[in-house]
C-alpha cells in the first residue's frame, strides 16, 4: 500500500499547480502527445480476442503499436520491429498466443511466455512486455517504466515488491495493485488512466 500521507501531500502539491488534474490546459498540451486517446483505440482495435486468431496481422499491430508508442524507447522500437522479422512461423504464433493469454486467457502464462521468447532476442524489458496491455486496459494494467517504478517504490518505502531488470509476474502483481489500490485515494482527475496517475507520481515524487 503507498503510504497515505505522502500520497495526499503529492496530491496537494499537484492539484495547487494544476487544479484541474488532467484536464488542466498545461497538462492536456503534454498529454496529446502520448495519444493516449488514439493508442487505446488502436490496441482495442487491434488485439480483440477474435482479431488475434490472424498471427500475422497481430505480429505486424504489435509491431506498429510498439512503434507508435511515446512511451517506448526509440532504441528498442526497430529492435523489436526486427525481431519479429527474424521469427519463423512457430515463433510468431508463440509471440502472438503470449500476448492473447495476456489479455484474454491465463494471464500469467501468457506474460511469462512473453518473456520467455523476447529473451531470446535479448529484449526481455518492462516496457515491451507491459506497453499493449497498457493500451488495451488503460484503467486496469500498467506500464512498468523502471525509473518511474524504482522511484515510487523508493519514495513510498515500499519494500516489497522488489525491482528487478528482468520482467517478472510477480513483481507485475505486486505493483499493478499498488497503482490500482493508490489511485483509488485520490481526486479522480489524476487518474483517467493508470499511465496518467503514474505520470502524476512521476512528477510529483522523482527528483
Amino acid at each position: 500500500m503507498l503510504n497515505q500521507a505522502r500520497l495526499q501531500a503529492a496530491e496537494r502539491e499537484f492539484l495547487s499547480r494544476f487544479p484541474e488534474g488532467f484536464n488542466d490546459p498545461e497538462i492536456a498540451k503534454i498529454g496529446r502527445k502520448h495519444r493516449m486517446t488514439a493508442m487505446v483505440e488502436l490496441a482495442q482495435q487491434s488485439f480483440s480476442e477474435r482479431a488475434c486468431a490472424n498471427i500475422h496481422l497481430t505480429a505486424a499491430n504489435m509491431v506498429k503499436v510498439v512503434s507508435r508508442s511515446s512511451m517506448v524507447s526509440v532504441f528498442e522500437k526497430p529492435r523489436f520491429r526486427d525481431f519479429v522479422k527474424t521469427l519463423d512461423e512457430h515463433e510468431k504464433a508463440f509471440l502472438v498466443n503470449a500476448l492473447r493469454e495476456i489479455l484474454h486467457g491465463r494471464q500469467q502464462a501468457g506474460f511469462e511466455a512473453m518473456v520467455d521468447i523476447l529473451k531470446t532476442g535479448k529484449l526481455a524489458k518492462w516496457s515491451l512486455v507491459t506497453i499493449i496491455p497498457a493500451y488495451y486496459r488503460p484503467t486496469r494494467e500498467v506500464f512498468v517504466k523502471p525509473t518511474t517504478a524504482k522511484g515510487i517504490l523508493r519514495f513510498f518505502d515500499i519494500e516489497d515488491p522488489v525491482y528487478r531488470p528482468t520482467p517478472s509476474w510477480d513483481f507485475y502483481r505486486k505493483y499493478r495493485k499498488l497503482i490500482n489500490d493508490g489511485k483509488k485515494t485520490v481526486d479522480k482527475s489524476l487518474s483517467p488512466s493508470n499511465a496518467a496517475f503514474s505520470g502524476f507520481l512521476m512528477m510529483t515524487v522523482l527528483p
